[in-house]
């Protein structure tokens, strides 16, 4: 045992003591660098029976992009047979779940009438919206994992390279496309 005085231990020492472990203990329970506490979260297939979790159609029998969106203390992520859906419900101003994890389907590998598997972090791709490959629901985002696939699409479909970050809520409306089909 210690007799010196600088080994005393007052009140204070021991607070700072139990605080730092407590912050310790946090990070460590976190696991991901980004906070999601989800370290090792992977996307999920697609499987026949997998459904939209806004409108009930089956994933596996539509064309185009995919999107899945992962919530804390929740097993299952809620599907999106559209990208468009998916950005829908994250940039929503009621939306207050904790999501651990975005993922949608690179299109630059995966086939656009079958989509299968090429799963990428959503908040990392690239987005080209206003082209004309239509998907589950109409006008889609197609999402790509390199910025080169993307602009190789949009050069051949039309339309404009985004990031995650510059989708705004007013570009992700669910009409099909109806608010700006003039041939009415």
């Amino acid at each position: 045992m210690c007799t010196h005085h600088d080994c005393r231990h007052t009140p204070f020492d021991r607070r700072r003591f139990l605080i730092a472990g407590a912050a310790a203990g946090l990070l460590a329970a976190c696991g991901a660098p980004d906070g999601s506490g989800n370290a090792s979260l992977v996307p999920l297939e697609i499987d026949r029976s997998t459904s939209c979790s806004l409108d009930g159609m089956l994933l596996a029998d539509y064309p185009g992009p995919k999107a899945q969106i992962h919530y804390a203390g929740v097993t299952e992520p809620d599907w999106f047979c559209d990208t468009l859906e998916m950005f829908n419900i994250h940039l929503s101003p009621e939306q207050a779940r904790r999501v651990t994890g975005i993922f949608v389907q690179d299109m630059g590998k995966a086939d656009w009438d079958r989509p299968v598997g090429h799963w990428i972090d959503a908040r990392q791709a690239f987005y080209v919206f206003g082209s004309q490959r239509l998907g589950s629901m109409g006008p889609t985002a197609a999402s790509f994992a390199a910025e080169a696939d993307a602009r190789a699409f949009a050069g051949q479909h039309g339309g404009k390279v985004l990031k995650f970050s510059e989708v705004t809520p007013d570009m992700a409306i669910l009409d099909g496309g109806a608010l700006h089909d003039q041939s009415m």
